[in-house]
């Protein structure tokens, strides 16, 4: 379609111009100290986000907007591992005719999410991993059915868009940052212009972008056509690249001198909207000894680059297995550029000690997804298990993986009933019987193995393709 085409793609790290005064802005009436508390957290996280081992922290009061992403009460802990969601989001109403086609946007009206980032920051708050999204990835969307990915903002906002992620990681998505690409020139323009290299030539009228194979020097628009072009042989995977590698620069740039840096975090704040729910991390002093080499950049695994959707869209589908195990790897704080250790295999729980048919098993539905549980039931049914009842709903959403509950004396037939569910989770509770919590890990049921059937070895674990900041970096001559 012409609107997928036209799309801002930034990496979701684009927002617009803010000139530094040299006095604060006078506060808006009304404005609690809880508002300003907000602000100045997200101003010190942005600037830590790049101050990047320069050891000087600081903060610059802004006013940053705000957008309801469904986080209020949810746990906002200040320290330990931690999931963001990134989002950019294309809107481009309040632009001049003479915007729209020197940036060679269009004319499209209302907002859609181009871009969809995850970032994970390390137990220790000392390693940043960031995972490009595909916003052609077709997945569930709670609640309207099989979309890509895009979608979700579409249908229901931030709220959506984040539980559509969550669903599909597996990760827990405890923070919320969307950002309006739209400023994105206006940021490369302040830092002077950013440096790309690309290995083939780029020629694309509709972003107005020509380049040879090689180094180039882009201002802020040029930079924005290079970001968002898919006239490339691989679309929106090299885009994928061409995002990170924009990022990378802008960060080396902006971290190569301190008026760089300012410019470039007073100018990201104003198009920033977070959650109101006045959680977010002081991160300041916690990342300000994070180098372009703690960055590390990966792609979800993709099984199929040209699928056609029952509506004839193109769309990619994700590798699930290696998907989760990169999801997994991420959420262990596993380095991604070394191979993953082999995982031990608990006998007790991978093969059965009580035949499926002694064992009588209550589903749950522990999730948004609609169907979930019926489409469990017929699986553990196939299996031989007795489900007897309509499967139930639990009062929490938000299980991310399936658990596998039993109480006393029923030990034996829950490794069975785990047997059966490929990645489950036991755990003793003061249930009676069994109860199987269906989590956003959507299990695949199969048909446990008799103990003493041979176990079959595990599939050889893939190491993702991962790339560093400073890897991404174009590399001066000599």
């Amino acid at each position: 379609m012409e609107e997928d085409d036209a799309g801002v793609v930034v990496g979701g790290d684009a927002p617009g111009s803010v000139r530094l005064s040299g006095r604060r802005p006078p506060r808006k009436p009304g404005r609690g100290a809880r508002a300003r508390r907000r602000n100045l957290i997200v101003a010190g996280s942005m600037s830590a986000l790049v101050l990047a081992g320069t050891g000087w922290v600081w903060a610059t009061p802004q006013k940053i907007g705000s957008v309801d992403a469904g986080l209020s009460g949810t746990e906002q802990a200040p320290h330990g591992a931690m999931n963001i969601l990134l989002v950019g989001v294309d809107k481009r109403d309040d632009l001049t005719r003479k915007e729209q086609n020197r940036l060679k946007l269009g004319r499209e009206v209302g907002e859609r999410t181009d871009t969809m980032m995850l970032i994970h920051l390390s137990e220790d708050h000392r390693k940043v991993t960031v995972v490009s999204l595909p916003r052609d990835t077709w997945t569930t969307i709670p609640g309207k059915g099989q979309h890509k990915i895009n979608s979700a903002y579409q249908f229901g906002g931030a709220k959506l868009a984040r539980q559509t992620v969550q669903q599909a990681t597996g990760l827990p998505i405890t923070r919320y940052i969307e950002v309006n690409v739209l400023g994105f020139v206006n940021v490369v323009d302040r830092l002077g212009g950013v440096t790309v290299c690309t290995p083939v030539p780029i020629n694309d009228p509709k972003t107005g972008l020509d380049l040879a194979a090689g180094t180039h020097a882009l201002d802020g628009a040029k930079a924005l056509g290079y970001a968002r072009t898919r006239a490339t042989a691989r679309s929106d995977l090299d885009r994928i690249d061409r995002q990170q590698q924009v990022i990378s620069a802008m960060l080396s740039k902006a971290l190569s001198n301190p008026a760089n840096l300012i410019s470039f975090v007073n100018s990201s704040l104003a198009t920033i909207k977070v959650d109101p729910d006045d959680g977010l991390v002081p991160l300041v002093e916690q990342l300000k000894d994070v180098s372009l080499d703690d960055v590390k950049f990966a792609s979800v695994p993709l099984a199929d680059v040209n699928f056609k959707t029952p509506t004839g869209e193109s769309a990619v589908l994700w590798d699930k297995a290696r998907a989760a195990d990169l999801f997994r790897r991420i959420a262990a704080d596993q380095d991604l550029a070394k191979p993953a250790p082999k995982p031990s295999v608990k006998p007790t729980q991978s093969l059965r000690t009580v035949p499926p048919e002694q064992i009588t098993v209550k589903v749950l539905n522990g999730t948004l997804i609609s169907g979930l549980g019926a489409r469990t039931k017929a699986g553990l049914v196939d299996a031989g298990f007795k489900v007897p009842g309509e499967p139930g709903n639990t009062t929490r959403k938000d299980f991310a993986k399936t658990v596998v509950r039993y109480g006393e004396g029923m030990e034996a037939s829950a490794r069975t009933v785990a047997a059966a569910i490929p990645g489950a989770e036991l755990k003793r509770t003061d249930v009676k019987g069994i109860e199987v919590v269906v989590g956003q890990d959507q299990p695949k049921v199969g048909r446990p193995k008799t103990a003493t059937s041979p176990s079959t070895s595990p599939s050889p674990q893939v190491t993702p393709t991962t790339r560093t900041a400073s890897q991404n970096i174009c590399k001066k001559d000599g």
